[in-house]
């Protein structure tokens, strides 16, 4: 990873590197005068309709975060400012994987999608964008107990397990939203995928943790409302950035719901405008639903249950036993008795940990083709191995060079002989290994003693399932690619003399030189050239304005007009960009 990546904040340098690889530079050269007459005219007419009806955290974090309104900020200069309230920004390849964004959030680091929408997307676009990340994100996490929820959110959510579908339905949304962002969307492409996204949410019969816990991220990070059901206020990036629904969602059109873990289970579309919002008193209130879906999931209640989760998802996951153990892996399989685990299997590498930090010579390495161990007691003993002290186990026959037979509940044989164990901390037993081993599940053998030592885990359950690694360490987690799609864009003649014009116009705003007949020739090669385009006039009304030149100003309004009744699907934005100009400038 070049430093260049990531520079400005010593956050950053806590970042491990598997989510580093999902880092891209801004390459903030790339953006267009077009783009940051998008970035102007969405923060301009966010901000003046956001005054009344956006938490209050959400303003005074403008100012707190430098975001500013006339220019799409540079990552670099936000986090020099975002250091001051312990956050960090980076870059990101547009979409990415839900658990992978949930684990930058636990590193107090803001995910900000690069791209920024196109002008025909402007009140909403599914597609991740600056606007939505730098304007709708970034202000908000200034206020201090609503940061904390955030970084409390990734932190958990993080550890939530997918199902084998989850991933299906990421990369199918991702592309969805990509062809419906592109410069020239194909409509029937859009229509067969969500075809597709459809039949895959449809086939689901039940859902998995991340899709649960996405669900209240979607509902409160993204689409939150904050406050009384009756007059409540917007807290969720998705509204605070979308020109459309921040106007829309407040109407008696859009439901109200008290927020609770419910919420969870309220599925979305994210290509759509929502119907119904959730709406929390306060954020300390956000914190405690996330703490009460947090006891449901697999990462605190373990057992059969969450090492179930794991096998289904067919992604690396991580069991914890009682003793603290780690085994970290794909599993494929478990044996249950009385509805409880007695055996577990993983499939091909394996590491094992104890509290996060890798076993000497229990990594990938020595693991290479799996692990399978035993869980619970032995058969007709209350006391559990990792309960007995030294005397208990000689008692048992079970130390260093005897020949034993376990016999477990649920009829799990371990048949070698002890070579050696290692203790945790508190001195209890939480691996024994053996050589010359067999393993049995009544008649069926688990372990041969040909396949080499045999390490045997030690705990009375499992205490905890999660998604990823015990140690981060024990995997290589580098898989990502970065796309380079933008690169590989060539403009047409048109568009580069579009971009040219919107160019000239940000020059003469910014340099505060502007000049009538310079005005007058860029309005008529805009009415010329780019008939219905509107944005470009948005802003040359605003300088014909500060100059008073009335002539000017009213052949814009009359052409504009003219533009309304061509497409009246812009009509409503027209109408709010005169009416900002009118009510912002200063005459001279």
């Amino acid at each position: 990873m070049k430093s260049d990546y990531i520079e400005s904040n010593t956050i950053l340098e806590r970042i491990p590197d598997h989510l580093k690889q999902f880092i891209k530079p801004q390459n903030y050269d790339e953006y267009t005068a077009i783009d940051q007459a998008v970035w102007r005219f969405v923060m301009r007419k966010n901000i003046t309709h956001l005054k009344n009806i956006a938490h209050a955290s959400y303003l005074k974090g403008l100012d707190l975060t430098g975001i500013s309104i006339d220019k799409i900020p540079n990552m670099y200069g936000m986090n020099r400012i975002l250091k001051e309230i312990g956050w960090a920004a980076i870059a990101v390849d547009g979409f990415i994987p839900p658990s992978v964004f949930m684990e930058f959030q636990a590193y107090n680091v803001l995910v900000i999608a690069s791209d920024i929408r196109q002008l025909d997307n402007m009140e909403y676009t599914p597609a991740p964008d600056i606007i939505h990340e730098a304007a709708g994100h970034a202000p908000i996490i200034a206020n201090p107990e609503y940061a904390e929820y955030l970084r409390r959110f990734g932190e958990i959510g993080s550890k939530a397990i997918s199902s084998a579908k989850d991933y299906d339905i990421y990369e199918a949304v991702r592309h969805l939203s990509i062809i419906k962002e592109s410069a020239d969307p194909n409509e029937q492409e859009i229509l067969e995928v969500e075809k597709k996204i459809k039949n895959l949410i449809d086939s689901i019969d039940k859902p998995s943790e991340m899709s649960l816990i996405r669900n209240l991220h979607w509902w409160t990070v993204e689409y939150g409302l904050i406050g009384s059901l009756k007059t409540p206020k917007i807290y969720g990036a998705g509204l605070l950035s979308s020109i459309g629904e921040s106007s829309w969602c407040l109407s008696e059109s859009v439901e109200k719901i008290t927020y609770t873990i419910n919420a969870a289970y309220q599925n979305f579309d994210i290509t759509k405008p929502q119907p119904r919002l959730y709406v929390t008193p306060d954020f300390a209130h956000l914190s405690y639903v996330l703490e009460e879906f947090a006891n449901t999931m697999a990462l605190r209640t373990g057992g059969l249950s969450g090492i179930q989760k794991l096998i289904e998802s067919h992604a690396l996951g991580t069991i914890e036993l009682s003793t603290g153990i780690q085994v970290s892996g794909i599993f494929n399989n478990v044996i249950s008795s009385g509805n409880k685990p007695v055996y577990f299997q993983t499939i091909g590498k394996t590491a094992l940990s104890f509290r996060g930090k890798e076993l000497i010579n229990h990594g990938t390495s020595v693991h290479t083709s799996g692990f399978g161990s035993p869980i619970g007691k032995l058969k007709g003993i209350n006391l559990a191995i990792e309960d007995m002290s030294p005397r208990d186990l000689k008692a048992y026959d079970i130390y260093e060079s005897e020949i034993v037979e376990l016999e477990f509940e649920g009829n799990i044989t371990v048949k070698g002989q002890i070579i050696t164990g290692i203790r945790n901390l508190q001195g209890k037993i939480i691996l024994i290994s053996f050589k010359n081993c067999s393993v049995h599940h009544n008649e069926i053998e688990l372990f041969k003693p040909e396949w080499g030592q045999y390490d045997m885990a030690i705990g009375k359950n499992i205490i905890s399932a999660f998604s990823g690694p015990g140690d981060l360490s024990s995997f290589n987690l580098i898989t990502h690619e970065l796309s380079n799609h933008s690169q590989n864009i060539k403009k047409s003649k048109q568009q580069e003399s579009l971009e040219n014009l919107y160019q000239n116009v940000r020059d003469l705003r910014e340099k505060h030189q502007t000049s009538i007949s310079i005005m007058l020739d860029l309005f008529n090669q805009v009415v010329k050239n780019f008939t219905n385009e509107w944005l470009i006039l948005i802003e040359m009304y605003e300088l014909a304005q500060q100059l008073s030149h009335k002539t000017l100003s009213e052949k814009i309004i009359r052409h504009l007009e003219h533009i309304k009744q061509n497409f009246p699907k812009n009509r409503q934005l027209i109408d709010d960009g005169i009416s900002i100009v009118q009510n912002t400038t200063n005459p001279r």
